[in-house]
């Protein structure tokens, strides 16, 4: 009896053992599954990147890991860091990678423990706009704002000062609202360490309006309802691409805007999210991040001419700088006083 027992159990545990030949999600016979080894293979990506870019680089990095699910919550900075925060209170965080624009928050999340310590492989072959990188987070792109113009309506190319002195601009110049977008209260720091705080106060003068998303100002500005916006390469070019008649002007004094990504502290996922941002660095996504129209962090990577975005080196150089440290202890008052000027 003990040996017919014993003759079934060695049978069943060699039909297991072949059964599993070939399964890639086996440990045993795919030595590559150790990399997910006890991860449940999601990937949950909060960003505030449009869907014309982010939407590429996930399509690319899923026919590399066909074996992983990648979703992705989108919105404006500010609601995005809320979310966040408040599911760190209830001791549940659900994202395991956040990329945005809005730096300082990423300072402020590093400084309260929230992000994982990584240096991506391919990091020595990326421009990197940090002087105290220490791989809390790692610029993705080196995002551009410019001054966007209704083509119908506005000649030439205006400069900064120009939107607070012209009259085509009286009462149509908009700014997308610094409490809610990373990049709007990034460019609002920017122009005040070039202008100077007196600069807002011009521009509040010829009438310029607080308006709500990065996307939202530029869609006043496609429609006629204002002359000229602030706005982002991308969004801009996105909205161009789909018979908007606008066009980016880029001021001399270039507006530069880094966007990090960092991988969370409390992700179950971090070997799967290490090898997006590994993705993500990459020629072929970078390439990706070109083509939705901003500029990468490779400078290997080739921008399409008919954009006319300046090269990922030009970008890094002449783009206004920036203490980002200093800026985040700023951050409330900030936008405190904009909110205040620009009701």
């Amino acid at each position: 009896m003990f040996k017919k027992i014993f003759a079934v159990a060695f049978l069943v545990a060699a039909l297991l053992t072949a059964g599993c030949i070939g399964d890639p999600n086996n440990p045993v016979t795919n030595p590559d599954y150790k990399e997910y080894s006890g991860q449940n293979k999601k990937l949950l990506i909060y960003t505030s990147m449009k869907e014309n870019l982010i939407g590429g680089i996930i399509e690319g990095f899923k026919k590399k890991y066909p074996d992983v699910e990648v979703d992705y919550n989108s919105g404006g900075a500010g609601k995005i860091m809320a979310k966040l925060y408040a599911e760190r209170q209830s001791g549940q965080t659900l994202a395991d990678i956040i990329w945005t624009s809005e730096v300082p928050d990423f300072y402020q999340m590093k400084k309260d423990g929230m992000l994982e310590i990584y240096k991506p492989n391919g990091f020595d072959e990326i421009i990197n706009p940090f002087d105290d990188y220490d791989g809390s987070f790692t610029a993705a792109r080196l995002g551009t704002l410019g001054i966007v113009v209704n083509s119908d309506k506005v000649d030439g190319n205006p400069e900064w000062e120009t939107l607070a002195t012209d009259p085509l601009f009286k009462d149509s110049f908009g700014i997308a609202d610094p409490a809610l977008s990373g990049t709007s209260y990034m460019s609002v720091a920017l122009l005040e360490k070039q202008f100077g705080w007196d600069y807002f106060n011009r521009l509040h003068e010829n009438g310029t309006k607080k308006g709500k998303g990065s996307s939202q100002v530029i869609d006043e500005v496609a429609e006629g309802t204002l002359n000229a916006c602030l706005g982002v390469d991308y969004i801009t070019i996105g909205k161009i691409a789909k018979g908007a008649h606008l066009r980016i002007v880029y001021p001399k004094e270039l507006l530069m805007v880094p966007s990090p990504v960092a991988i969370l502290k409390d992700s179950s996922n971090k070997e799967v999210a290490k090898n997006f941002i590994d993705y993500l660095l990459t020629a072929e996504a970078q390439q990706k991040v070109a083509e939705a129209g901003t500029v990468p962090v490779r400078p290997d990577v080739k921008i399409p001419e008919k954009y006319n975005l300046p090269s990922p080196t030009t970008a890094f150089e002449s783009g206004i700088k920036i203490n980002y440290t200093d800026i985040l202890s700023r951050k409330e008052s900030t936008v405190k006083k904009f909110s205040e000027l620009f009701r």
